[in-house]
């Protein structure tokens, strides 16, 4: 039996892989008395009073809603968001194993932005924090900006910053692996949706020297309309020596390959024209841009994938259930670019000098330290830029 066919069975007799338990016991009248009428009058009205109280009252200060249409639901594309429904109810177990983090599944039958942004707003006072899944771009940047924009818990898309805080921890030590700076490197990243931006955008804001981003149509370029607004802003960003053409041109020179694309696209002649000591992060699952031992055989001397079955998972387990968790601990009002930036250099800083190596770049995603190593670092960052509460 292959890991799909387990799964399917095991989800039929799980039947669901979170549920609802009570805290209080409920075994005498009293009981009933102090958990529901007539003592709960009594912490409604303190919250109808002041409406902070409901996050030390309530359930809130450890709750998030994990959000999808149902769009972009790991590699099976728009499939609906019931059917997206065992993802999230993963992603809801997760926060909970890594991070202790109460989490919810909510699957919204709505593409339009502003029903999506008005549904999860509305119901954004019974949760502490939202996450966004599984929705396609360009759709899903509008409809983060547009909740953290009335929201007043943090909003965060996984699909982007998640990745992005991931892919950046495992760069940093995969540069120390190869011995060069984020500042003399080039990386090309394939795949110009929502991962593949946010990526972009904090490896910039990390020093990385040069960045050419590709998409399907080819280099990302300003000028052409193909493009979508997104993409045309990363245009003006990236790709400071005006490179023409598609992957093949982007990555001639290259110090490192980060593929949030398609399976097989990265070919072997390819990696043979990157710089010496190059490193591939193929992300692409199932199958990866390259295979590794493809990779390898081609020059690259680090390569890393979306797989457990292979070494250097990219896995954004290391980064969401920590991050929300720094966030929840100090009531931060939203999860900004300090806060992920921390998050990348708390997940590396967990990988020692005398562990680092080619095949262990990033720490074991089953490693019970990364929780509350990224949750502390977060805390830190939300208090130094003035978003925490607490």
């Amino acid at each position: 039996m292959d890991i799909r066919e387990e799964s399917l069975q095991k989800h039929y007799q799980w039947k669901g892989k979170i549920e609802v338990t009570a805290v209080p016991e409920l075994n005498t009248a009293h009981d009933l008395s102090l958990a529901y009428t007539p003592g709960v009058a009594e912490p409604c009205m303190v919250i109808h009073n002041d409406y902070e109280k409901s996050f030390e009252l309530t359930r809130r200060s450890n709750l998030v809603a994990v959000v999808t249409d149902g769009t972009a639901v790991l590699g099976l594309g728009d499939i609906g968001p019931e059917a997206g429904m065992p993802v999230m109810e993963g992603k809801c177990a997760l926060f909970k194993a890594f991070a202790d983090v109460d989490a919810f599944p909510i699957c919204v039958r709505s593409k339009d932005v502003d029903e999506i942004v008005r549904t999860v707003y509305l119901i954004s006072g019974s949760f502490g924090g939202i996450n966004l899944e599984d929705i396609a771009a360009p759709r899903c940047f509008e409809i983060e900006r547009k909740l953290k924009e009335i929201c007043d818990i943090p909003v965060f898309h996984d699909d982007q910053h998640g990745t992005a805080v991931v892919v950046a921890a495992a760069t940093i030590n995969a540069m120390k692996v190869v011995n060069k700076q984020l500042k003399d490197i080039k990386v090309v990243i394939n795949g110009a949706g929502s991962a593949g931006i946010a990526i972009a955008k904090h490896m910039l804001r990390l020093g990385v020297g040069d960045l050419i981003m590709v998409d399907a149509k080819g280099i990302l370029d300003e000028n052409d309309s193909d493009f979508n607004p997104a993409q045309i802003e990363m245009a003006k960003l990236t790709n400071k020596e005006n490179v023409k053409g598609g992957l093949a041109e982007a990555i001639k020179g290259a110090d490192l390959f980060v593929g949030v694309s398609a399976p097989n696209v990265l070919k072997e002649e390819m990696v043979k024209s990157m710089n010496k000591d190059a490193v591939v992060f193929a992300m692409a699952n199932p199958t990866p841009e390259i295979m590794p031992d493809v990779a390898k055989k081609a020059g690259a001397r680090v390569v890393g994938t979306g797989r457990s079955d292979f070494p250097n998972q990219i896995n954004n387990v290391l980064a969401f259930p920590g991050i929300f968790r720094g966030a929840l601990d100090c009531r931060a009002k939203e999860i900004n670019d300090d806060m992920n930036v921390a998050a990348s250099y708390a997940i590396a800083g967990l990988v020692t000098e005398d562990k680092l190596s080619e095949d262990y770049i990033l720490p074991d995603a089953l490693d019970k330290r990364i929780g509350k190593a990224v949750a502390a670092a977060v805390t830190e960052a939300a208090r130094k830029s003035g978003v925490a509460q607490l």
